[in-house]
C-alpha cells in the first residue's frame, strides 16, 4: 500500500468506479472528480446537423444499449453489490474535466499524483500537476492501440494477443506519454470483446496501485514512446466493421486459444546523476 495523496479523475460506469476504489484503497486519495458531460463547444452544433454524425451517434447507442443491457458491466466488476464510489464523501462533479475548478483543487491539495481513467482529454495547465506526474489507464497497448475501442480493434485485426491496457504518463497527445506499464488479460476461446475489455481494466487495476508504490519507492520506470503506433478514433467502428467481427468471431478467431496474463513494466536508464542522487540519499 502506498502513502502517497492521489487526486483521481474518473469516469462514472461501474469500471471507472471499481478502478477508483482500488486506488482509494492502496494509497491515500484526496479528491475524485467526475465530468458531467462534454466540454459544449460552438463546432458541436454543425456536428449535430450534419446526418452522417447522427447516424453513427444513433448506431452507437444501440448498439451500447445493446451490449451493457442487464447491468452486465456491473455485476462484472460488483458482483451482486450494486455499483459506488467508496469514498462518495471526496467526489466533487464538474460540467468537464478541464473545468478551472478542477485545476484549482490540483493547486490547493498538491497532490502527489493525479491518476485518470475514463475522461474526456485532459488540457493545460492540468497537464502540470501531481508531483510525481498525471498518469493515465488507457484501453488498448500504446502505441500499436491508441484512441477508442482498442479490444475491438485488436480482434478486428486478427491480434488478440494485442488485447490489453496501458498505464502511461499524460502528455498533450492522445495516448503518446511515457509508457509505465503494459497489462494484457488472459484470452481464452469463447471470450468476446466486453469480456477481454473488461477482464483486462479489472486487471489492469491492480497493477495501477501497484504503479503508486513502485513511484514512492523511487523505482526507475517510463519509457519514450519510439512508434508512431496507430490512432483509432469513435467514427471508424460502424456497422459493416461490428459485422465483419462478428463473422470473424463465430468462426472461431479464437477457437482453441488460450492466453495467460501478462504485466510488462517499462523500466528507465538512470542516467549519471540518478547514480549520484541515490548515492547521496544512501549516505
Amino acid at each position: 500500500m502506498s502513502s502517497l495523496s492521489v487526486m483521481i479523475l474518473c469516469g462514472r460506469s461501474p469500471r471507472h468506479l471499481y478502478v477508483a476504489n482500488k486506488l482509494c484503497a492502496n494509497a491515500r486519495p484526496v479528491a475524485i472528480v467526475q465530468e458531467t458531460a462534454g466540454p459544449f463547444s460552438v463546432s458541436k452544433i454543425g456536428k449535430w446537423l450534419d446526418p452522417r454524425h447522427l447516424w453513427r451517434k444513433g448506431w452507437r447507442w444501440l448498439r451500447d444499449r445493446r451490449r451493457y443491457i442487464g447491468g452486465q458491466e456491473a455485476t462484472f466488476f460488483f458482483g451482486a453489490e450494486p455499483p459506488r464510489l467508496v469514498r462518495r464523501d471526496l467526489l466533487m462533479e464538474v460540467p468537464h474535466i478541464n473545468h478551472p475548478e478542477v485545476v484549482a483543487l490540483a493547486e490547493r491539495l498538491q497532490p502527489d499524483v493525479i491518476a485518470v481513467f475514463g475522461t474526456s482529454l485532459i488540457r493545460a495547465p492540468l497537464l502540470a500537476k501531481g508531483r510525481l506526474g498525471i498518469f493515465n489507464l488507457h484501453g488498448g497497448l500504446s502505441p500499436r492501440y491508441r484512441g477508442a475501442d482498442c479490444t475491438f480493434w485488436a480482434l478486428y485485426n486478427g491480434e488478440p494477443d494485442q488485447v490489453g491496457c496501458t498505464l502511461h504518463a499524460i502528455d498533450p497527445g492522445i495516448d503518446t506519454g511515457k509508457l509505465f506499464a503494459h497489462i494484457r488479460p488472459e484470452v481464452r476461446d469463447g471470450d468476446d470483446e466486453l469480456t477481454l475489455f473488461w477482464r483486462a481494466v479489472r486487471d489492469s487495476a491492480n497493477v495501477y496501485a501497484e504503479l503508486l508504490e513502485k513511484l514512492e519507492r523511487g523505482e526507475y520506470l517510463g519509457q519514450q514512446q519510439v512508434e508512431k503506433g496507430r490512432l483509432y478514433q469513435v467514427r471508424q467502428r460502424g456497422w459493416r466493421e461490428e459485422r465483419q467481427l462478428a463473422i470473424r468471431m463465430k468462426r472461431g478467431l479464437l477457437r482453441g486459444l488460450f492466453l495467460s496474463p501478462r504485466v510488462h513494466w517499462f523500466t528507465a536508464e538512470r542516467t549519471v546523476e540518478d547514480i549520484i542522487r541515490a548515492a547521496e540519499r544512501v549516505q
